[in-house]
């Protein structure tokens, strides 16, 4: 049995949503961590998912945390309702956010993991003077706004990099990868040093979802994925 430590978060929005209900049990009967849910306004990005009351729904029937990623502008007007909605940990996009340093310590004062989002063409060196305070980093590896995309290759750096940075300041901080992550490339994503994987398709799509989980869960870093 793999001794590994990383978490799975299937990614809610690639679910099948007139079977939502049957979905959750999946995710809540899997060996995944997390659901991943990703709120979207189609102004942040060019698409629209599902707002505060079907999220509601999930953690209603959700046996494990709500990991929430705000693909939103403005999102410190929604931190609260996010908050009640059922939410353990907020993302908010560095690119969304003027005041980042204070969006997080209100997701803090909530009592929620705080997590800031950087799109794929968004250098992690910016993340610099807020490294100490975060709980998570979410790379996009993809362009955020649909699912199904093809993984862009130079999050591997990205992640070694920030890996890096945080080496000294923020040793806990949490990496996660949200974008084409699937059995081809989760040892690599390990090896670089991500700890939280969010798959979508490669679950949901799956012919057999549950196993799809489990095969992620149990990859280890250093060894090659099949």
């Amino acid at each position: 049995m793999s001794t590994t430590k990383h978490l799975i978060a299937p990614s809610v929005l690639a679910a099948d949503f007139a079977r939502l209900y049957d979905d959750v049990q999946m995710v809540n009967n899997s060996d995944a961590d997390w659901f991943h849910i990703d709120i979207m306004d189609g102004v942040f990005v060019p698409n629209i998912s599902f707002g505060f009351p079907v999220m509601q729904a999930i953690a209603k029937h959700a046996q494990k945390p709500l990991d929430v990623h705000l693909m939103i502008v403005d999102p410190d007007r929604y931190l609260q309702t996010c908050k009640d909605a059922g939410a353990s940990v907020i993302t908010v996009h560095f690119e969304a956010c003027t005041h980042l340093h204070r969006t997080l310590s209100a997701i803090k004062e909530l009592g929620c993991k705080a997590g800031v989002a950087l799109n794929p063409h968004t250098p992690v060196s910016l993340l610099k003077d807020i490294l100490e305070v975060l709980d998570l980093v979410c790379l996009m590896s993809v362009n955020p706004g649909f699912g199904g995309q093809k993984f862009i290759a130079n999050t591997y750096t990205k992640i070694k990099d920030l890996r890096e940075m945080a080496a000294t300041v923020n040793p806990e901080l949490l990496i996660e990868i949200d974008g084409g992550v699937g059995i081809g490339n989760a040892a690599a994503l390990l090896e670089a040093g991500a700890d939280v994987l969010v798959a979508g398709s490669s679950v949901f799509g799956a012919v057999d979802p549950t196993a799809a989980v489990r095969n992620l869960k149990q990859v280890e870093a250093g060894i090659k994925s099949v």
